[in-house]
């Protein structure tokens, strides 16, 4: 859809130096976001809801975690105007910079014990600027990528931003594992909970170099030149046009994220909480299932972006969503049986199809959008699917699971979400591809 000049030669040999700033921006960002979510399972019903019952403590808890995917679409909404405005490194940067911040001020927040209800009021403040944060950088990150790669190349070089999920997980869960094994468990709830968050403080020289040596993409670059040659050429209110222009594409595109964040944050979060409170299985034991996981995930988004550019966006998504369905069910059936290697296994033939969307998903969105409401665009999709699914869905599987006392019930979700997926899929078109 770009109406733009295709990036020159020169711009694309800074390509590797800037997927490999994403790559690193996005991991550490993305581990800022996700240590929430195994904090919020292990440790914040008993340090901010230790009055409430277990289940209600963790209720409350993952309720914090929900906050921050409340706050990403505002993000998106925020970011995505001055990204589509003003550039997309400057808001990158500022999303890097205000995510860094939170996470640190989380890390060394008083207790409900020290400050009473100030403590969790305090803590949903910071999630919500977690998920402003995560919200702006996503859209940034994606573009800043794939429109610096040549036409061909854009699902692969998207990836670059992808990947940080996993790689964020993986880091947040090595984090806990190394912090739990070292101390004990009285320290552990006391203080050790907080280096993980107090580790965001590596963010800082990330901004440092994007800020210092990282161009803003040629497209925007591009659509910058235009702008001052002929302000009225392109739009002065992009969060506008795109909201009256681009419904359709804002909704389908964030229908083709239910699955797969659903199957992920059951698997990340909720499955964290089941398998350690109701199956009685050690909970250093699931992180490192969840990281093994993890690991398995990455080729597979890597290699479902770059086949994406050959055989297009939409069969691969067609292709992990339709995995994600018939998995649901089997997902459980595996898990219930408290085998570590069985609960491997569910959790990577889970994670390996929701790859399969993932990967591609940056390049696709992007595409979307004309590139004057890309960011904005872009963003609003993405996030949307954040806040209808992925930032409740540990909460909705808890309450499922205490209200029918059954797992299927959990699979019951994951089959709706799987077809609001395909159905969205069906009714794009990829518009992008070489």
């Amino acid at each position: 859809m770009d109406t733009l000049q295709v990036p020159s030669r020169s711009e694309q040999r800074s390509l590797r130096k800037l997927m490999a700033a994403g790559l690193v921006g996005s991991s550490i960002e993305w581990y800022d976001f996700f240590v929430f979510a195994t904090a919020a399972a292990l440790v914040f019903p008993k340090v901010f809801f230790p009055n409430a019952s277990p289940l209600i403590a963790l209720l409350l808890s993952f309720s914090t975690f929900w906050a921050g995917f409340v706050a990403r679409p505002i993000g998106g909404l925020v970011f995505g105007h001055v990204g589509d405005r003003f550039g997309r490194k400057p808001a990158v940067v500022a999303c890097l910079l205000l995510m860094a911040a939170a996470t640190f001020l989380i890390g060394v927040l008083p207790t409900t014990a020290a400050v009473g209800v100030a403590a969790p009021v305090l803590l949903v403040v910071l999630r919500f600027l977690q998920g402003i944060a995560v919200g702006g950088q996503w859209g940034g990150v994606v573009l800043l990528l794939t429109e610096s790669a040549r036409a061909g190349k854009r699902g692969f070089a998207g990836t670059f931003g992808q990947i940080g999920v996993p790689i964020g997980i993986i880091l947040g869960n090595v984090m806990f594992l190394v912090v739990g094994g070292t101390l004990s468990a009285a320290d552990f709830l006391s203080w050790g909970w907080r280096v993980p968050f107090l580790a965001s403080a590596l963010l800082f020289p990330v901004v440092l170099y994007v800020q210092l040596k990282v161009e803003d993409s040629p497209v925007f670059r591009e659509l910058a030149a235009r702008r001052a040659e002929n302000p009225d050429a392109v739009a002065k209110a992009p969060l506008r046009q795109v909201l009256r222009t681009h419904r359709r594409a804002i909704l389908l595109g964030a229908g083709l994220m239910f699955a797969s964040n659903a199957t992920y944050y059951v698997s990340i979060a909720g499955l964290l909480d089941y398998a350690t409170r109701t199956l009685g299985i050690n909970r250093n034991d699931v992180l490192i299932v969840s990281m093994l996981a993890g690991l398995i995930s990455i080729p597979v988004i890597i290699g479902a972006g770059a086949l994406s550019d050959r055989v297009g966006r939409r069969p691969m998504i067609l292709a992990g969503a339709t995995v994600m369905l018939l998995w649901a069910f089997p997902y459980f059936w595996l898990v219930d049986t408290g085998s570590l290697w069985l609960i491997l296994l569910a959790i990577t033939v889970n994670s390996c199809a929701s790859g399969l969307v993932y990967g591609p998903i940056a390049a696709f969105l992007a595409e979307l959008f004309t590139p004057e409401v890309r960011y904005s665009g872009a963003s609003l999709a993405y996030q949307l699917a954040s806040i209808l699914v992925s930032g409740g869905t540990p909460f909705v599987m808890a309450a499922l699971l205490a209200s029918t006392g059954t797992s299927a019930s959990v699979s019951a979700y994951l089959v709706v979400m799987s077809l609001i997926t395909l159905g969205a899929a069906y009714r794009l078109k990829d518009v992008g591809t070489a």
